[in-house]
Parts: structure tokens; C-alpha cells; sequence
């Protein structure tokens, strides 16, 4: 039986002052507010790479230990109805920098598409507000061409970039290169490249290493920590592991894709090898999201510093796992390449101490397109305009807080064009444009076990034409239909 959230926090140690709180909009929140002298906050955004709703000890995980982001929770906010973008990296990656929902922005698949030229992201507005900005880890957002495409990190407003360009190329843990800045760095890792995955101009970016030295992730941790030490001004540090993907080449090999350098306190546990590699990778994160948060109160910027954990999208089942072994979907139904709740819904924590709330919990219904309005609100950036996003700053900061009509997604691997929305209580589903959609009420169905379409048949109507509505570029992602049956 999984804790309650008052019991949770008292059996890490939360005082019950700390936990006592007040409700503002479904969101419960101390009184504190921003900085009225007009000192611009430091952001951290640390995003975990195909991590489940499940998986966080403070989201109802047993058995993967997760201290660090238990205790982030506890001394900041739970966001128990935040979605990610897409349902795969590439697309919710998208959406996370533009402010825009996959039936707008220009990436809508793990494809060669990337952001335009000229779209506004989360870093270019930080910029303009005087931020240093960095992004280390995955960038994913399509396939740049290095050194430095037009549509790289450097190109959408970062002053500094460490880590892959490729969402392809970050499979491996102990790739031969990574990029810094516009150059390629060497690492000492040997790496396999399987030709039947080679690309032209892209064919060192896939593989297994025979020889496993440098593990990309400790290096991102380091280079973030070092960042961090360097700066003497307002920040905007984006953070974006491939904690826990999958190696999807190793299975070439032979070799699971669970690549971690060792399985820590797992190792003993009868468990298959996969999942020992998983939980380890969970807990490394953890670690280092411990660090990070130390390192913080050591140089006596924690309290003027926001930092947000999130995951792109839900648990896969790839690597040799199975999201099932550690519940890791929790509740919820679905996982990676879906669109119902498991592979959207995401688990997110925010911390701020003393302007977010010590051990609350917030339902205000919110998606990765409103970190652009929510980060240029509290850097006192200009409101974006042409976006989808509504700022939750308010939601942090235990203030009124505006709600969306409505959040929309679509996808369209697996033959046909899957789309979605979130209204209120209610989710709608459709598997396929010609097909009716799925209603579910997940006040009462957080599992979307229970289709409600026909009971509710004007609600069902409703979503249909929201459905139909929210939607441009037809002619560069037309929706497909693999369920039609083709004319004899």
C-alpha cells in the first residue's frame, strides 16, 4: 500500500509546521512570494530521459531508492498533473523550448525536423533578460548537423553547450565524442558502430563501446556542478540526461541497454540484469540531483535559485525491461509511445525555498509549453507571444493561478496519427482520424480503465472538435490513417 502524501513526508522527517499548508487553486502553497527587490532567480531545469510517473520514491516507487528527490519534494512542490510535451524525446523537447503543443511546433517525431530559425525558446528569452545560459546533456531535438547546425543549442539561445546533439548518438553511454561549444571532444571510450544504422555524415553517432571508460553521464554532472561554480550572475542552467534510455544498439551485441557503470546497492539483488542496470541509473540520478542541490546551499544561492526535475515523456520498454518489474507507470495506463496517461504524464518536482512550498502538492493542470511563460515571468522577460503555454509561476508561488481550456497532443508513429486532449477532469483519446474518441474521467479513472464516450456523448463531441481545431501544418505532418481500408 503506497504512503499517503502527509505520511510520506513524515516518514522522511518533515515537521508537521512544515508540512501544514494552504490550497490556492488546487495547488498547496506557503504564502511566499518573489523577490520584490527585483533580484532576477537563478533556473535550474533538470529533465530525466524516459523516466515513469512511478518511478520517484515520493511518486509511490518501493523498491529504486531515490532519497535526494524525495527529499526535493519535501522541500519544495509536487506537480502531480504536469505533462511532458510528446510521448518521445525528440517533439516534447520541442515543446519544452518554443511554448508551443505538438499541433503547432515544427517537430512533432523522433524525425530530421528541427526548430525554425527564428522561434522564440526558453533560452533565447532568458538571454534577452540577461541570464547566462547553458545546456548540458541531450539536446535531441532532431539531428543538427555538428558542429554547430543552424538549429543547434548555441543557435536557439545558449551561451554553452556540453554533451549530444543527436538524439540518436546519446543512446550510447560511452560514446567516442562529445560536443563542446562547436567542437568535437574525444573521449576514451572505443566504440562499435553497426553499419546497418550508418547515416551520411552521422556514422560515429550509434554503437557500443568495447572498451567503457568515460560514462557520459558523471561527465554532465561534473561540467553542471563547475557551471554552476562559475557564475556570478542570474543563470538558466538546462540539464537534460539520457538517465534511464536504453542503449537501443546494444542489443546487437548481444548486451542489454541498460548501460551503467556498475549496479551499486543492486547488485545482489535477485533481479534481472536489465532492471539492476535501470534502478542503478535511477539512483545515480538521484545522486547527482543531490549534488547539485548541495552545491547550491555551498555557494549560499539556494534560496534565490528555482530548479525544476521533470521527464520527457513515460517509462519505455526497451534495453531488455519491462516498465511493469518496477510498477513504473504507477497508476497510470500506458508507457513511451502513447498518449494515454503513462506516457504523458510525468513526475515533476519544483524547488525554491522560501517562495515554493515546503511538502505541498499541486494539481493545476499544466504541460511542458508553459515553462517558456513560466521562466520569463519570474525573469522579468517579456510575456511570449504566438505560443500555447500559460505561465504557472503563480501555481509556485501560491497565487491565483489561470487554467488552460485545454492541453492537446498528437503523434504519428505506428501508422496511424494518435491524438489527444486534456479538459478539465476529462481525457480524450483517438487512435486514429477516423475513429471516435476515447473519453475517460480521471478524477474517478486516473487509469482510463472506464470509456465514458458513450454515456457522455455531448462531452465526446466537445473533444472531437477541440480535437479537429488544434491543429495547423497539414501539408508537413498530415495526419495519418492506417485503420481506413484502402479503395479495391
Amino acid at each position: 500500500m503506497r504512503l499517503s502524501r502527509r505520511a510520506f513526508l513524515k516518514d522522511i522527517g518533515l515537521t508537521a509546521a512544515a508540512i501544514s499548508t494552504l490550497s490556492i487553486d488546487g495547488c498547496r502553497a506557503t504564502a511566499g512570494r518573489a523577490d520584490k527587490g527585483g533580484q532576477k532567480p537563478n533556473i535550474i531545469y533538470i529533465l530525466a530521459d524516459d523516466l515513469g510517473y512511478g518511478d520517484l520514491g515520493c511518486f509511490g516507487q518501493k523498491k529504486i531508492k531515490t532519497p535526494n528527490l524525495d527529499r526535493m519534494a519535501a522541500e519544495g512542490l509536487r506537480l502531480t498533473q504536469h505533462y511532458a510535451g510528446s510521448t518521445v524525446c525528440a517533439p516534447s523537447r520541442c515543446c519544452l523550448m518554443t511554448g508551443k503543443h505538438t499541433g503547432h511546433c515544427t517537430v512533432r517525431g523522433n524525425v530530421d525536423f528541427l526548430i525554425e530559425p527564428d522561434e522564440l525558446t526558453v533560452a533565447k528569452a532568458l538571454k534577452q533578460a540577461g541570464y547566462s545560459t547553458a545546456c548540458i546533456g541531450k539536446w535531441g531535438i532532431g539531428h543538427p548537423t555538428p558542429p554547430v547546425g543552424p538549429q543547434s543549442p548555441h543557435d536557439n539561445g545558449f551561451d554553452h553547450f556540453f554533451g549530444y546533439l543527436s538524439m540518436w548518438h546519446a543512446h550510447n553511454y560511452y560514446p567516442d565524442f562529445l560536443w563542446k561549444d562547436g567542437r568535437k571532444v574525444p573521449l576514451r571510450n572505443v566504440v562499435r558502430h553497426p553499419k546497418k544504422h550508418y547515416k551520411p555524415g552521422q556514422e560515429s553517432l550509434v554503437g557500443l563501446a568495447s572498451e567503457k571508460v568515460e560514462y557520459s553521464h558523471d561527465l554532465f554532472s561534473q561540467a553542471a556542478l563547475e557551471y554552476i561554480e562559475q557564475q556570478d550572475g542570474p543563470f538558466f542552467l538546462y540539464i537534460p540526461y539520457t538517465i534511464p534510455h536504453a542503449n537501443n544498439e546494444a542489443s546487437l551485441y548481444n548486451e542489454h541497454g541498460m548501460e551503467v557503470p556498475d549496479y551499486g546497492i543492486y547488485a545482489d539483488e535477485d533481479w534481472p540484469e536489465p532492471e539492476k542496470g535501470k534502478a542503478a541509473m535511477i539512483s545515480r540520478l538521484d545522486g547527482d540531483v543531490g549534488r547539485i542541490l548541495a552545491k547550491l546551499k555551498q555557494l549560499g544561492i539556494d534560496d534565490n535559485t528555482l530548479v525544476i526535475f521533470s521527464s520527457d515523456n513515460g517509462p519505455h520498454k526497451e534495453g531488455g525491461i519491462s516498465p511493469d518489474f518496477f510498477d513504473s507507470n504507477g497508476p497510470l495506463r500506458g508507457t513511451k509511445r502513447a498518449l494515454y496517461e503513462g506516457g504523458i504524464r510525468v513526475p515533476t518536482i519544483a524547488r525554491w525555498p522560501g517562495k515554493v512550498a515546503a511538502g505541498g502538492d499541486c494539481d493545476h493542470i499544466s504541460a511542458f509549453w508553459d515553462v517558456l511563460p513560466t521562466f520569463a515571468e519570474l525573469a522579468g522577460a517579456p510575456e511570449p507571444q504566438g505560443i500555447d503555454g500559460i505561465s504557472f509561476a503563480p501555481a509556485l508561488l501560491g497565487r491565483p493561478q489561470r487554467k488552460h481550456e485545454y492541453l492537446y497532443w498528437e503523434f504519428h508513429e505506428g501508422g496511424s496519427s494518435k491524438q489527444a486532449i486534456r479538459m478539465g477532469d476529462f481525457k480524450a483519446v483517438r487512435l486514429a482520424p477516423s475513429q471516435p474518441v476515447e473519453l475517460y474521467n480521471l478524477t474517478t479513472d486516473i487509469g482510463e480503465d472506464n470509456n465514458i464516450a458513450a454515456k457522455h456523448p455531448d462531452i465526446a463531441a466537445k473533444a472531437t472538435e477541440i480535437i479537429e481545431k488544434s491543429r495547423n501544418g497539414a501539408d508537413i505532418w498530415p495526419l495519418k490513417d492506417g485503420t481506413k481500408k484502402k479503395p479495391a
